[in-house]
């Protein structure tokens, strides 16, 4: 090799970002793409909206991925959201801030953010190869010598392994990495899917798919015991529960379930008044309304698709009038608004996963280059990483900030190399 060689491995947004920021230090840049096409991911991101960041500061970003979101902070000290959004807007593509301080591609869509990158890299020269899947990452000495195909052998001074966690393996992220990250002596963290979707005892009656419910309170419980609160959306799929909130404990709850533990949530659909306030909303509805069937004062309570749930699970008659609503009876709707429990008895698979848990030990991981501490040449970035986020551009800012921050790194250490 005449000239010094970076091999990334996967073209998401993490391997992408980091092919860019390699070539432009001067490195020969070969990304090998399993897929047919990179940035699959992608072009389905945010409802194929891509949700590229969030308005946060540092401290509060990091609050988003857990414990492990202090790894993070070296990494943004370096390249964060303020500089991926004038990357983006220094290659003319447009962005709108939106509620809870998201970004987006002013055009709506992802495929646009894709085209940007394919762009950038044609004019740095790199080469990507398509339906090019990694067998095996060649190391001598604990120190990389280059990467194997199906096809060929090609030799190097530095990879970049980006092939993504296991979530939507349809776009080609299934988990490969995990394998040829062991094989360089690489320690992982279970992984199992977060953001996704929850199952619950009986299952979503047929009447409730597709039911929104927004400004509600949900908590979640782990053997009786409160774990986390939130206030915004739930949505009900034909199978399961989703919907902000849900996907952001849904971490918590894969892993109590994983522990066999007794997962429930428990909705409160009027939050903004409390239990001695809603009683006293529910007494005036009775009263100025006492005579109309129960059925019909519930619709000015709760969403029409609640009803029937209500009237069952609360037993009371629809057809009974609403001034012959005992107080007992009273209590217990109450209670159902207030403390609407729901067991969860599983989640959804990792192909409705947003993203993975688990993944590399960052033990293992420099966070000042993002080069392995066992194996030298070797950088790992994205979601190969033991670094989950909630939803709201958190999970692609890590991405992108980790790849850019190995395409820097990897490029560097090698270019001085003699």
């Amino acid at each position: 090799m005449s000239k010094k060689r970076i091999i990334i491995v996967g073209g998401g947004a993490a391997g992408l970002m980091a092919a860019g920021q390699a070539a432009e230090q001067g490195a020969e840049v070969i990304l090998l793409e399993k897929m047919k096409q990179p940035g699959r991911k992608i072009c389905i991101s945010g409802k194929g909206r891509c949700n590229i960041t969030n308005s946060a500061a540092i401290p509060e970003f990091i609050e988003h991925f857990g414990k492990n979101g202090r790894f993070l902070r070296q990494v943004f000290s370096r390249f964060f959201a303020p500089e991926l959004l004038q990357f983006f807007q220094d290659k003319g593509l447009p962005v709108s801030l939106e509620r809870g301080g998201r970004y987006f591609p002013s055009s709506g869509r992802a495929s646009d953010i894709l085209k940007i990158f394919l762009q950038w890299l044609a004019q740095l020269h790199v080469q990507i190869r398509h339906n090019s899947a990694v067998k095996k990452i060649l190391i001598k000495d604990f120190v990389v010598q280059g990467v194997k195909t199906a096809k060929e052998t090609i030799p190097c001074d530095a990879v970049i392994l980006a092939t993504g966690g296991s979530s939507y393996p349809a776009t080609g992220s299934t988990g490969d990495g995990y394998a040829l990250a062991e094989t360089a002596g690489h320690t992982i963290v279970a992984i199992r899917p977060a953001l996704v979707p929850l199952q619950i005892a009986g299952g979503i009656e047929p009447d409730l798919a597709g039911l929104e419910l927004r400004n509600i309170e949900v908590k979640l419980t782990i053997d009786g015991k409160q774990k986390r609160k939130l206030f915004g959306e739930l949505h009900f799929l034909k199978t399961s529960i989703s919907g902000p909130v849900i996907l952001t404990l849904s971490r918590e709850a894969v892993d109590g379930l994983k522990q066999q533990k007794k997962v429930a949530i428990l909705l409160d659909l009027k939050p903004a008044l409390n239990e001695k306030k809603l009683d006293n909303r529910l007494i005036r509805d009775f009263e100025k309304r006492h005579k109309e069937i129960f059925a019909e004062v519930l619709r000015g309570l709760i969403p029409a698709k609640l009803v029937p749930l209500c009237l069952r699970q609360t037993a009371i008659p629809p057809d009974r009038l609403a001034g012959q609503i005992a107080k007992k009876e009273r209590k217990k709707l109450l209670q159902w608004l207030k403390n609407n429990r729901i067991e969860v008895i599983g989640h959804r698979p990792f192909k409705e996963a947003i993203v993975t848990a688990g993944g590399i030990s960052l033990k293992e991981v420099d966070p000042r280059t993002m080069e392995s501490k066992l194996t030298r040449g070797l950088y790992l970035v994205g979601e190969l990483l033991d670094l989950d986020g909630n939803t709201g551009g958190y999970n692609l800012q890590a991405a992108f900030s980790t790849g850019w921050l190995a395409g820097k790194s990897a490029a560097k250490s090698i270019m001085h190399l003699s």
